[in-house]
């Protein structure tokens, strides 16, 4: 019984990249010796991922996110290290496996472009020799979640961008894959596109039990769909646990928005923590987790206070920090 479907032990992708100096000298010279130099992609990453689980993969651009899915995927080699998706290994390509699974990239297009996304969905039916029972069956349900029937007889190139992720997703899913990889599923849509591609996918994920390895720049996507996330910088994981804990691990503060009777309160308010921002009689402070109780009730029994929000920082602000430090270590 396979107790990880995603298992990735001290993975590794170094690129050999040609490099030259500019202008017409050293363009012909670099036709007869070429200088190269290695540059890491993914640095040794390891990680399990259980059956069902939906995991944020997260860093900034150049992080190696998209290199190690497309590993994982199958199309990539590793340089080094070893990888497992639901007992294979990715890159011998068994045909089994890929049927399994399956990857998305929002800036690439797997539809022909000049025939209707419903032509393009049979082809892949006959790709993934899907019997005609569960192909209806589970087309059926595609267009009831995403409302793809207006879209389905028209040609791909006349598909708006949040049209196409709409039809993107359904062609993913036909063949009901166990293991999903996501990159960027919902960039350059709008926020209301942005909205029912996660709930699509979070409904995926409670029908049918895949797993999800997602990547987005959009934090949203991941505090909406991810318990658990992935952070890597430079090719290495920085954090690897619940999204819930990392605020704890890494900005151990909370934030406080109070509102004032006065901006006299509110200057006043000033003394009791870090300022992160005032305007008139509103004030937001930053305190350290262990005196947040104890200094918000000096606050209350003090000043005039009208109404008070405690909360955690933002989530984008905590990868900020992790990018920073990773930076300065």
């Amino acid at each position: 019984m396979i107790q990880s479907q995603i298992q990735v032990e001290n993975l590794r992708k170094v690129y050999r990249v040609h490099e030259r100096e500019a202008g017409t000298k050293a363009t012909l010279t670099s036709l007869f010796k070429r200088k190269y130099k290695e540059v890491p992609a993914v640095a040794n990453v390891s990680f399990s991922i259980a059956p069902g689980e939906v995991v944020g993969f997260l860093g900034p651009n150049g992080a190696g996110k998209t290199t190690t899915l497309k590993m994982l995927a199958g199309l990539l080699h590793p340089t080094a290290g070893t990888a497992e998706v639901l007992g294979c290994t990715p890159w011998q390509r068994d045909p089994q496996f890929l049927r399994s699974i399956s990857l998305v990239m929002g800036n690439r297009n797997q539809l022909m472009w000049d025939i209707p996304a419903m032509d393009s969905f049979l082809v892949n039916q006959a790709i993934y020799d899907i019997p005609t029972a569960q192909f209806k069956e589970t087309l059926d349900e595609l267009i009831s979640l995403l409302d793809l029937e207006p879209l389905l007889k028209k040609p791909v190139r006349g598909l708006s961008l949040g049209e196409r992720m709409k039809c993107e997703l359904a062609a993913a899913l036909l063949h009901r894959p166990k293991v999903l990889f996501l990159d960027e599923p919902t960039i350059g849509v709008d926020v209301t596109m942005q909205g029912r591609i996660r709930q699509f996918v979070a409904e995926q994920n409670r029908r049918h039990g895949a797993t999800v390895l997602l990547t987005s720049h959009y934090m949203a996507d991941v505090t909406a769909l991810c318990k658990r996330i992935i952070v890597v910088h430079h090719g290495q994981i920085l954090y690897d646990g619940q999204l819930s804990s990392l605020a704890d691990r890494i900005a151990p503060y909370k934030r406080v928005m109070l509102d004032m009777e006065t901006p006299e309160a509110a200057l006043a308010a000033e003394a009791y923590g870090d300022v992160i921002e005032r305007q008139d009689a509103k004030i937001t402070l930053r305190l350290k987790r262990s005196e947040t109780s104890e200094v918000v009730s000096r606050l209350l029994a003090d000043l005039p206070v009208q109404d008070m929000t405690v909360e955690d920082p933002p989530i984008e602000d905590v990868i900020e920090l992790v990018f920073q430090q990773a930076s300065v270590a």
